[in-house]
């Protein structure tokens, strides 16, 4: 088949396109240019120029076509704006999530539709298989769980799927590396970007204060009992289970229990406090299709790094689901995403509010 790579510059995506590239497929690597680079003050450690150029040579190496597509505009609407807005209004955005979506499996679909290719590759560690039964494609999760990345795949479609390609997913991380240096990649020993691609030195406060279009005014840190303990410089700088960075004198830990961004007020209190046994989740997407008549026993994934814990999910009207855990969790976040497995199936997910 004839198959768009994109490539990030990274080893993972380097290794996809290797990968393909020995099976015997008609590979094409694309990258993204997702920011004007004369004016990356604010941006960070990835999808540089550097990285562009990593991307090109490695196609190089590998002797096949490789172009950079510019994506400003779209990545701009799609993942800047709803990163900046999300946490203006107190909320923690996740915007990989947006950029799989809108870009990686939308925008570059229609691409490799115009190179008349059948699918789009990337260096996640997930797997699509499809369901002999039912004919579905299915979403699971990369073997290597220390870097498992369905968590962000959660939005994907039926069509999306059923172009889609993961050829990492069935190696751990020691192997690509291996693989890249058996093929000579001059990414091979690259490191791992450990970054929003789009943030420098992680500083989000900084960016969202430099894209806002209103003000970010500031507000009071508040008790469980409503006591004013301190002021803040705008909610846009905390998240739920926040604990450094308060500055607020306690003789005990103090962490970030809740966000109101219309009262301008952050509540702080006890580890206790952030535990929560049930949340609401809007925009579900059920990869199968249709959302589930009867509850569902799942176990449910509230951040790419927590575990995974039972709960049964009842599906709402309107694209909205009910999660009840059957243990309390800690730092239910609103912005973040439930995502719902079955063993290492990915079965949906949604926003939690």
């Amino acid at each position: 088949m004839r198959i768009v790579v994109a490539m990030s510059g990274g080893v993972d995506s380097s290794v996809a396109a290797a990968l393909l590239n020995d099976a015997g497929h008609d590979v094409v690597g694309l990258s993204m240019q997702l920011y004007d680079q004369s004016k990356n003050e604010h941006f960070g450690s990835c999808c540089t120029l550097d990285d562009l150029h990593d991307a090109r040579r490695t196609a190089a190496t590998l002797e096949i076509p490789h172009y950079i597509v510019n994506y400003q505009s779209s990545f701009s609407k799609h993942v800047v704006r709803n990163f900046v807005s999300e946490y203006a209004a107190g909320r923690t955005p996740i915007p990989c999530v947006h950029c799989n979506g809108e870009l990686k499996f939308s925008h570059l679909l229609d691409r490799a539709t115009a190179l008349n290719t059948a699918a789009v590759a990337t260096g996640h560690y997930a797997q699509v298989d499809r369901d002999a039964y039912t004919g579905l494609y299915r979403l699971r999760r990369g073997v290597d769980r220390g870097k498992d990345q369905s968590y962000f795949l959660f939005s994907l479609n039926q069509a999306q799927l059923a172009r889609a390609a993961f050829p990492v997913g069935s190696l751990n991380k020691a192997q690509v590396r291996s693989y890249a240096r058996d093929w000579n990649l001059p990414v091979a020993d690259k490191p791992d970007s450990q970054e929003l691609c789009f943030i420098a030195n992680g500083d989000h406060a900084n960016f969202v204060e430099s894209h806002a279009t209103t003000p970010l005014p500031k507000g009071n840190i508040l008790d469980e009992s409503g006591r004013i303990l301190g002021q803040h410089d705008g909610v846009h700088h905390f998240t739920v289970g926040q604990r450094k960075g308060l500055r607020i004198a306690s003789s005990s830990r103090l962490y970030v229990t809740s966000i109101d961004a219309i009262s301008r007020s952050v509540t702080v209190g006890n580890r206790k406090d952030l535990e929560e046994s049930t949340l609401t989740a809007s925009a579900v997407n059920w990869i199968g299709g249709a959302p589930p008549k009867t509850p569902l026993q799942v176990t449910a994934q509230i951040r790419h790094r927590h575990a995974e814990a039972a709960a049964v999910v009842h599906a709402q009207e309107g694209g909205r689901a009910v999660v009840r855990f059957d243990n309390p969790q800690l730092s239910v976040t609103p912005g973040q995403a439930v995502v719902f497995y079955d063993a290492d199936e990915v079965l949906g997910g949604g926003w939690i509010d």
